[in-house]
């Protein structure tokens, strides 16, 4: 039976949404298989071993266990480390990065894949650069004036952190005030911010999981947001927003992004687990790559799991997928 070391929490504005997926996964990781231990990460970056119930997860660090100090050694005491660790320090490479320095198995994306998926700046220049279409984009600089960037973006413009999920830290400027109301905002959460056109889109998605080398690519979906944009609120506390699977679509499309997602998996080693957003405008059937999450959420209820299981693949399958693809 593997050893398998599931960690979580973290130092990251992702911190819950990362125990709402470590608690999915050990309520149905196949344990006839696996033998599952749990580490919480503090948002202090203190390692603790967590042997609550799997109901108490999301409020692990009032509960305190065993502190790791040694944590080199416990790791090796692992077969297979599953890092469901999103956003900063966790989807970015570094946990990866370490893993691999010590040549231990763990799933999804390797360190180079994970700091580029996470850089929205890094992925938009390397996606052009293999000519995958990606929305015309700005990098914030003080030295430019407002009215600069309003003469290279026209309003309505979107603002984000170039490295963050879950939409943290992303507004929508209308006009001058909100925009640099917005950019203000948005530096709380990195020191590199991007700026878009906000474009009259259809917001779809698509999960790839890697299976012996090979990328299955999951049917598409779409969200359906009540807000301006899919925001935080809407994706984890406004129930009236809604990831489902999408309709209406011409085939030709969804194999033009089906084939862009093989793509852009090829091009920057995609391993184990991704979710691949992509914008389609209906009216000129133009399609842009939006970002790319190599830790993407993973309850039963999140888009990734949603699209790739059915009636003949499991969440637990899905799990075990992944854990049988372990490399470092």
């Amino acid at each position: 039976m593997k050893k398998v070391l599931l960690l979580f929490g973290g130092n990251s504005s992702e911190h819950l949404v990362s125990c709402n997926s470590a608690k999915s996964i050990l309520e149905h990781i196949d344990k006839s298989k696996y033998k599952v231990s749990a580490v919480g990460i503090s948002k202090e970056n203190e390692w603790f071993l967590y042997e609550d119930s799997i109901e108490n997860i999301t409020e692990w660090e009032n509960k305190k266990t065993k502190k790791i100090d040694s944590i080199i050694p416990f790791l090796k005491q692992f077969d297979i480390v599953f890092p469901i660790l999103h956003g900063t320090n966790g989807e970015d490479g570094r946990i990866q990065a370490l893993l691999e320095l010590f040549h231990i198995p763990y799933v999804g994306c390797n360190s180079k894949a994970s700091g580029i998926g996470m850089d929205k700046h890094f992925t938009k220049i390397l996606l052009s650069h293999f000519h995958i279409p990606v929305v015309p984009f700005l990098l914030y600089n003080k030295e430019k004036s407002l009215k600069e960037i309003e003469n290279d973006i026209p309003y309505p413009i979107i603002i984000k952190p170039c490295n963050g999920g879950s939409s943290i830290g992303i507004t929508v400027a209308n006009n001058k005030r909100e925009l640099k109301k917005g950019i203000k905002f948005a530096q709380q959460y990195d020191t590199k911010i991007l700026l878009e056109p906000f474009l009259e889109m259809r917001e779809l998605e698509c999960a790839v999981l890697e299976n012996k080398g090979h990328f299955i690519i999951s049917p598409l979906g779409e969200i359906k947001a009540t807000h301006t944009f899919y925001d935080y609120e809407a994706k984890y506390v406004d129930s009236s927003s809604k990831a489902e699977l999408a309709t209406d679509i011409p085939d030709n499309i969804t194999k033009k992004i089906k084939e862009i997602a093989t793509s852009v998996c090829q091009h920057l080693e995609i391993k184990g687990l991704s979710r691949i957003d992509f914008f389609y405008l209906p009216d000129t059937n133009q399609i842009y790559i939006n970002e790319i999450n190599t830790i993407p959420g993973f309850t039963t209820i999140s888009m990734y799991p949603k699209l790739l299981t059915n009636e003949k693949f499991s969440y637990k399958d899905l799990i075990t997928t992944l854990l049988e693809n372990a490399h470092y």
